[in-house]
C-alpha cells in the first residue's frame, strides 16, 4: 500500500529533531498524522510542519505509562477507525569518555526513553497495525547498536535491545500472515537544518538529514509488507 488520504499514522516523539520533517513528508503523501510527545505543547512543534492545517494533530501522552499508551491507542482507533503506521522517533543519548566512567544512571534513563516507550507503543498498536491490512511499525536505530564504542555502552545496549524488540514484532507479523511490517532504519546520527545553521563550517560526516530519513519512511509504505518486514535498513554510510 502507498499512503493516501485514508491513511492514519502515529508519530511518537514528534517534538524531537526529526518529528517535523517526518510529519511534513507523511502529510505531503496524504496521511493524517497523530503526533505524540510528552505534552501537547511539545507535540505541537512537530505537527506545525504539516503541509495542510488540520492534517496533523498533537497529543500529549506519557509513553512510559503502558495503560495510558493503550488508552491513547484505543482513542485513536475510536476516532479514526484505523492505524496504518507507527513511527518511533523517541530518542535520547548519554555517554562517557571511557567505559569505566559509564554511569548506570544513564542506562536507566536510556532504558526508559529508548526501550520502554518502544515496548509500550508496539504493545498498544500491534493489533491495529495488523488489522489495517498493510501496516508499518518503524524504529529509528543507530549504528551504535551493532558497533558500540567504549564510551557508548549504555546507548549502544539500549539501541540493540530496541532493535531486538522490533524484530520480535516483525516475527509476530510474519506469523500472522505478513499483513504488516516492522522495520529498523539505522543512522549514525541525525542532521537538521538548525544544526547546520548553528555550525555552518561543520562537515557532519555520516549523518543522515532528517528530510532524507522522512523520505525513507514514506517509501516503506509503498513496498510490500512481506518484502520489508524484519529488515534492518542502514541509511548511514
Amino acid at each position: 500500500m502507498s499512503l493516501n488520504n485514508q491513511s492514519v499514522v502515529v508519530v511518537a516523539g514528534v517534538g524531537g529533531g526529526a518529528g517535523g520533517a517526518v510529519v511534513r513528508a507523511l502529510t505531503a503523501a496524504g496521511a493524517t498524522v497523530i503526533g505524540v510527545d510528552t505534552s501537547t505543547e511539545n507535540a505541537e512543534r512537530g505537527v506545525a510542519l504539516a503541509v495542510e492545517p488540520g492534517r496533523a494533530v498533537p497529543a500529549g501522552v506519557d509513553l512510559l505509562d503502558l495503560d495510558a499508551t493503550k488508552a491513547f491507542a484505543e482513542g485513536v482507533l475510536k476516532e479514526h477507525g484505523r492505524v496504518d503506521g507507527v513511527i518511533h522517533l523517541v530518542g535520547g543519548w548519554r555517554g562517557s569518555k571511557t567505559f569505566g566512567e559509564t554511569k548506570l544512571e544513564d542506562w536507566e534513563l536510556l532504558h526508559k526513553l529508548l526501550i520502554q516507550t518502544l515496548q509500550h507503543t508496539s504493545l498498544a498498536f500491534h493489533d491495529a497495525l495488523d488489522a489495517a491490512g498493510d501496516g508499518r511499525f518503524v524504529l529509528i536505530s543507530a549504528t551504535a547498536a551493532s558497533a558500540p564504542t567504549a564510551g557508548n555502552a549504555a546507548y549502544g545496549a539500549a539501541k540493540a535491545a530496541a532493535e531486538a524488540w522490533t524484530l520480535a514484532l516483525a516475527d509476530n507479523f510474519k506469523k500472522s500472515g505478513d499483513n504488516a511490517a516492522a522495520v529498523v532504519l539505522v543512522v549514525k546520527a541525525l542532521l537538521t537544518d538548525a544544526m547546520k545553521e548553528a555550525k555552518p563550517e561543520g562537515k557532519f560526516p555520516g549523518y543522515t538529514h532528517v528530510d532524507d530519513l522522512a523520505s525513507e519512511i514514506v517509501k516503506l509504505f509503498g513496498q510490500p509488507a512481506a518484502e520489508v518486514n524484519g529488515t534492518r535498513v542502514r541509511l548511514a554510510p
